[in-house]
């Protein structure tokens, strides 16, 4: 599978002043310095929910389950060692996230916490661990665009064009906005100067509201279908790898088999990610009440991140 995208230069060749003179042997065509997109979408478990550093007793549990409490772990310190510099939260340098939140000025700038649709650095999504394996795994740049957005359905909201029916609007709008964070990110980020982008990678993490809305659950296959078809189409990789998440925090055993399903069902490289094994207990985590939101874990979100962005490099990779 090629992801370099290479530029036709015309080779000319220089005449000797005189005619028994050789000429000069043609240039090769020096292929274009590339970075790679990597596209975050879903709702608002894509957004991100995982705590960092809030410890209301009332209102968040008094911090359990946020990302400073699992540095007390000796295991978990040592695991998020590489995530922090200077006793504080590092950002990667190599690894460059825009995200365009809703009614409010992108967050972009080198990948850390804080790219959630909440304001501050107090949490985290999938992107903390995921973009931190991408950054690992390859010598050029990485930006990844988050198109994601509370409370949509693949049924109705993001429904792609080939399912038939009315376009979801948060479908093109996701469209839209992956060619504004590529130009966005290219304006003000150095790194890229000189590159060309090359789409990588498509993650999704979606469903909750398609248990709730009506055929959601009965069509989430063919649908997801559809979605890696026209997404693959819009974006000009008929190959271009797709890792699918599945709602694990979600009681309905039916609804997670049509994910794995439909993922199952996308032409290679594809892969499904189970999640069913991060979920935490409420009692465990700071939000204690939204179990549709893993219960604001952030050992929960990491997982996933680290679970999707390994099966990202994997599929890259073969």
């Amino acid at each position: 599978m090629r992801f370099l995208l290479l530029t036709l230069a015309a080779a000319g060749t220089l005449l000797e002043s005189t005619a028994s003179a050789p000429q000069d042997a043609p240039s090769k065509a020096e292929p274009t310095p590339t970075f790679r997109v990597v596209v975050l979408a879903g709702q608002s478990n894509m957004q991100g929910q995982g705590v960092v550093d809030l410890d209301h007793e009332e209102h968040y549990n008094g911090g359990r389950g946020t990302l400073n409490r699992l540095l007390e772990d000796e295991a978990w310190a040592k695991r998020l060692a590489p995530y922090r510099e200077d006793d504080a939260w590092a950002a990667r340098e190599d690894v460059f996230c825009h995200y365009q939140r809703e009614g409010e000025e992108p967050k972009s700038g080198p990948l850390g916490i804080g790219f959630t649709g909440y304001g501050g650095q107090h949490h985290i999504g999938p992107e903390f661990a995921l973009g931190h394996h991408l950054g690992e795994a390859f010598d050029e740049p990485v930006l990844l665009v988050k198109t994601a957005w509370g409370g949509k359905s693949l049924q109705v909201d993001f429904r792609p064009p080939s399912a038939g029916g009315e376009v979801g609007p948060y479908y093109a709008r996701m469209l839209r906005e992956i060619g504004e964070g590529v130009a966005a990110a290219r304006a003000s980020w150095p790194a890229l100067e000189g590159r060309e982008p090359v789409h990588t990678g498509f993650v999704w993490f979606q469903g909750w509201n398609d248990m709730f809305t009506e055929g959601g659950e009965a069509a989430y296959a063919a649908n997801l279908v559809h979605l890696a078809a026209d997404v693959r189409k819009a974006l000009g990789v008929p190959d271009l790898p797709i890792v699918v998440g599945e709602t694990g925090n979600a009681g309905s055993a039916s609804f997670r088999e049509q994910q794995r399903i439909g993922t199952e069902r996308l032409p290679a490289p594809r892969a499904f990610v189970p999640t069913r094994a991060f979920l935490r207990a409420p009692e465990d985590s700071p939000n204690t009440t939204h179990g549709h939101h893993w219960f604001g874990n952030a050992e929960s979100y990491f997982l996933i991140g680290d679970a999707m962005g390994r099966a990202l490099v994997e599929l890259l990779e073969h």
